[in-house]
């Protein structure tokens, strides 16, 4: 069996002394999407927050691309190949669309290293390909750009460090349905055509189970269900309990 993209090992995680995550363990294949949905406050941010490097770890390990990353700082997680799009975007509103880009291709940040996995490397050319709107708006401040624009910036700034995997926290929230069926339109072409990894936490369970074939849902900082997406489609009942959301 081949050994997991990125695995997390009996991590026990949280902000100073506080623990949000308890004893969780999970592993993600190389190319593998997974959906992680669960009620606000189980901790779903605080697992994309620990991969990257932001929580404190109290027990645990985590590998990525067979390497302990456990106590590597942020930046050389991001070099490594980990991709984080945070659920606040943090692009930088007083820069240009064009430098937005090219802070996250610069070395230091995760850009130059390549994907590792033999695939085409990230480039302005092939950024707009996939988010033709930011071409269109190259030399605007980040401020100047829609909701649905500065996520697309928040992912693009994301890809400029070729990563091998993108953890993604809520990326449709707050946005207006027709730039949703955009942005998941866009996340199954990095899925399925430049077969990026994906973490995708979302609270609209509908648009998750559609988006990945396998499921984690989180409760209490834990795994409760850990499988295919489709039985959670087809039992609303279970899904109901398990997230206490009629999706």
């Amino acid at each position: 069996m081949a050994e997991p993209l990125l695995a997390l090992d009996a991590v026990t995680a949280g902000y100073g002394a506080t623990r949000v995550l308890e004893d969780l363990s999970l592993a993600l294949g190389d190319r593998e999407s997974v959906a992680v949905i669960g009620r606000n406050g189980v901790g779903k941010t605080t697992l994309l927050a620990t991969v990257m490097g932001h929580t404190t770890l109290h027990g645990g390990a985590i590998r990525f691309a067979g390497q302990d990353i456990s106590r590597l700082p942020v930046h050389r997680r991001a070099v490594a190949g980990v991709g984080y799009v945070p659920q606040e975007r943090e692009i930088f509103p007083s820069l240009t669309v064009r430098e937005n880009l090219e802070i996250g291709a610069r070395p230091g940040s995760g850009g130059g290293g390549g994907t590792g996995n033999g695939a085409e490397d990230w480039t302005e050319e092939r950024i707009f390909r996939l988010f033709p709107n930011l071409e269109e708006r190259l030399n605007n401040d980040g401020n100047q750009l829609s909701g649905g624009e500065q996520q697309m910036l928040a992912i693009a700034r994301a890809l400029m460090a070729n990563p091998r995997i993108l953890l993604m926290d809520e990326p449709t929230e707050g946005l207006a349905p027709v730039i949703v069926e955009e942005l998941v339109r866009i996340l199954a072409a990095l899925r399925d055509e430049a077969g990026v990894a994906m973490v995708l936490v979302e609270q609209n369970s509908a648009i998750a189970l559609n988006f990945a074939e396998r499921t984690v849902v989180l409760d209490r900082g834990r795994v409760v269900y850990d499988g295919p997406s489709k039985a959670l489609q087809d039992d609303p009942e279970k899904l109901e309990s398990l997230v206490a959301v009629s999706g």
